[in-house]
């Protein structure tokens, strides 16, 4: 990208300014700063030295007529991007400077008042191009830091999380122990009454059986409801708000949208369904460049169906590193599928998760 703008940009500006003395030397210099805009991502600095210093050569040499510092705007966005205002400043400050004495004291065409002008011009469109790029570099450490505080939060949240059921799963398990020792016992007692009368008294038999059975049953039902708390984690659908609110706080515009009842919705896919907006909120504060997304629900009988669209950049080949892997096994697991990838303004993820058969 900076290498089209800066080959189009120069001769452009140079053309608007007046600049443009030789169309081959402008050409010569806009080609010469846009290959070095190649090199920014390694070496910002000494490309932006390079380039301006290419700039005041083809300056003094009168083979371009305008333009000290702003030619090399591109590279000095991409130092003041890798967060080297200072250096962005200073090398900047000394192309001016060198621009003001050279048009005041060594060219002679034109006076004080005409170098105040063009080289303030500039001053302005630097401290322009410098303001921009630092307000941009900081909304990304922005979203960055919001990122890292929503996953964070969610390994505290994890954290507690597997605290709290292993406290439940200790309190389950003296309670499982308390029904199956009564049960057991009360059970052998019955057994013990039904073989004794078995020959003498079979009615008697008969009946210590039955109740045998109904201990049996009660102690059933009992199990179920214990074992049913042994699941994994309950429905979090209801920290999908706060989670909303989370990312908002990163600037983005952030809508969600349920259509039919969450209440329905079993625990493990709730949870699923909960980790997949998670992930993919972070994924957008992070990786995508984006200013808008939005989160849409529908719960139906036989299926719940995740969609999340933004309108950034997303990524052109969904990375297992930005969590699409974690999100498509966890939907896997459940009979569901999902996909990611560009969408028509954006990056979309979607998911779709069954419910029939979950208890």
């Amino acid at each position: 990208m900076n290498f089209i703008l800066t080959l189009v940009g120069v001769p452009a500006g140079l053309a608007i300014t007046g600049g443009n003395s030789q169309t081959i030397m402008t050409a010569t210099l806009a080609c010469w700063l846009a290959i070095g805009t190649l090199f920014l991502r390694r070496w910002p600095l000494s490309v932006l030295v390079l380039s301006m210093l290419s700039v005041a050569a083809f300056r003094t040499g009168e083979l371009t007529a305008a333009g000290w510092v702003w030619p090399a705007t591109a590279a000095l966005t991409a130092l003041a991007l890798s967060g080297r205002l200072r250096a962005a400043v200073i090398t900047a400050a000394c192309g001016l400077a060198y621009g003001f004495i050279w048009d005041t004291l060594v060219n002679l065409d034109h006076g004080t008042d005409w170098a105040l002008a063009h080289v303030g011009g500039e001053t302005l469109w630097v401290a322009a191009v410098l303001a921009v790029a630092t307000a941009y570099r900081n909304s990304l450490r922005w979203r960055t830091e919001v990122a890292r505080r929503l996953e964070q939060d969610e390994h505290e949240r994890e954290l507690e999380s597997r605290r709290r059921r292993a406290e439940e799963r200790v309190e389950i398990a003296r309670d499982l122990h308390d029904v199956v020792s009564h049960t057991l016992a009360v059970v052998g007692v019955h057994l013990n009454v039904a073989l004794d009368a078995f020959d003498a008294d079979p009615a008697e038999a008969k009946e210590s059986l039955r109740l045998a059975q109904e201990v049996r049953g009660r102690a059933m039902t009992d199990l179920k409801s214990l074992v049913g708390v042994l699941r994994d984690p309950l429905a979090e659908l209801g920290g999908l708000d706060r989670l909303v609110e989370q990312v908002r706080a990163a600037g983005l515009e952030v809508s969600l949208n349920e259509f039919g009842d969450r209440a329905d919705v079993p625990a493990p896919v709730a949870t699923a369904v909960f980790r997949v907006v998670q992930e993919s909120l972070t994924n957008t504060v992070r990786h995508s460049g984006a200013s808008r997304v939005a989160v849409t629900l529908r719960y139906a009988p036989g299926s719940v169906v995740v969609d999340v669209q933004d309108n950034g950049h997303g990524a052109e080949t969904p990375a297992d590193g930005h969590g699409i892997s974690g999100m498509r096994e966890r939907v896997a697991a459940l009979g569901g599928a999902l996909t990611a990838g560009p969408g028509k303004t954006g990056f979309t993820v979607r998911a779709t998760i069954p419910i029939g058969g979950l208890p």
